[in-house]
């Protein structure tokens, strides 16, 4: 009799101890079903991702084989926006922040679109235009298939294009080979990421010609370090007719007090920038407010052109938006990293690994979902919007 009663006081504790990930997976998925502000237009089943996944979260065993798990689930939402905060050896670089190449599939093929400027993978040599066979010797057909959502039976073009992007990306510190066709034949490249060093500034800044000044924020859009530095950069070049604001590497967001502190040096009065919409599930009501952008120092009055990319993401995004919203300056460049929503931090219970929701949802002031804004002077890469912006800055 004391045996049995020994054994019904251990089941619990054995029972918490082997789900604590059951917990924390369920967790996740019940915090995405209240929070996250696009289930619908993603068309995400979060019961279907549940079921899909719940026997391989009974087998894990160890933290750094959950989050290995949860890192896969994270594909079924196939949005750079969504991540974890924490990371193992054998984890893949985010997008956009950890990618240096954008490719795109065009029918059955997938072929490079741009290359991040001074990144590994332009300094090994490959091209815009290339056509990718093989990643990492497997068949980039098959290889893509790690990234692709596993519990919808059709995949959208844009499922596909997060998995090829994920995908050539490659694992932090970990050499990538690419296979290209080039004059009908296989040649390889070689991608070693482990001595590259990003940037040595947090914004770049130049006269172009006596008329032009150039001002290129390198992925500093959350450090408030960068108002100052902003601030010196402008206004060392505020008797120039007119400014080129490159926020083609500005791939990891930031926050709005940069932004809007950047925005108001081109203002003269307070204006609309961006419009946020929050979703209150539970008591079926809906917040929606539109964020000001207000005048802030001296006032730079001449003409200004935006360079927008696919390194373009969150509060990059969002200026870019702004300035198009306010009819402050010409926005041009290819369509934006398209990162969705404002996002918020939550934390599971047992392990403590956080993990990013896109809540609020970002419009344009003119009701264009953030992620969907193409430039007014569309390019097709880097290269076309740095030359498009020096032609624009002649006129």
């Amino acid at each position: 009799m004391k045996n049995i009663l020994l054994l019904l006081i251990l089941v619990p504790y054995l029972s918490i101890a082997q789900t604590k990930y059951e917990t924390d997976f369920n967790k996740f998925l019940n915090d995405y079903d209240q929070y996250f502000g696009y289930l619908k237009e993603r068309k995400i089943d979060i019961e279907r991702i549940r079921n899909y996944y719940q026997d391989d979260v009974k087998t894990v065993s160890n933290k750094d084989e959950f989050i290995s798990l949860m890192e896969i689930v994270i594909n079924e939402f196939y949005n750079g926006h969504i991540s974890l905060n924490t990371n193992i050896s054998s984890s893949n670089n985010i997008i956009p922040t950890g990618a240096d190449i954008y490719a795109v599939k065009d029918g059955q093929k997938y072929f490079i679109s741009d290359l991040r400027k001074g990144f590994p993978a332009e300094i090994s040599g490959l091209k815009k235009g290339m056509e990718i066979v093989k990643y990492n010797n497997q068949d980039i057909s098959d290889a893509v298939k790690k990234f692709l959502p596993k519990s919808v039976d059709i995949y959208n073009q844009e499922m596909y294009q997060y998995a090829i992007n994920m995908l050539l990306a490659g694992k932090r510190k970990t050499k990538r080979k690419i296979t290209v066709l080039s004059k009908g034949k296989e040649e390889e490249f070689i991608i070693d990421n482990s001595d590259f060093k990003m940037y040595e500034a947090l914004i770049e800044y130049k006269e172009v010609d006596d008329n032009t000044g150039y001002i290129k924020i390198n992925n500093s859009l959350g450090n408030s370090d960068l108002i100052p530095a902003f601030d010196k950069a402008l206004d060392s070049l505020f008797n120039l007719k007119t400014i080129i604001l490159d926020l083609t590497e500005t791939p990891s967001g930031g926050n709005t007090m940069v932004g809007r502190a950047i925005m108001g040096r081109f203002i003269n009065k307070e204006l609309p920038y961006q419009v946020h919409v929050f979703n209150e599930k539970p008591y079926s009501t809906v917040r929606k407010w539109i964020e000001l952008a207000s005048p802030r120092e001296k006032i730079y009055k001449g003409n200004l052109i935006v360079m927008v990319g696919h390194w373009t993401g969150s509060m990059g995004e969002g200026i870019a938006i702004g300035f198009d919203a306010m009819k402050r300056g010409d926005v041009v460049g290819t369509k934006m990293a398209g990162l969705i929503g404002a996002i918020y931090i939550l934390k599971m219970s047992n392990t403590g690994i956080g993990y990013s929701i896109p809540v609020e949802k970002m419009y344009h002031v003119n009701g264009t979902p953030r992620e969907d804004f193409i430039p007014s002077f569309n390019t097709k890469n880097r290269d076309e919007t740095y030359k498009k912006a020096l032609e624009m800055s002649k006129n």
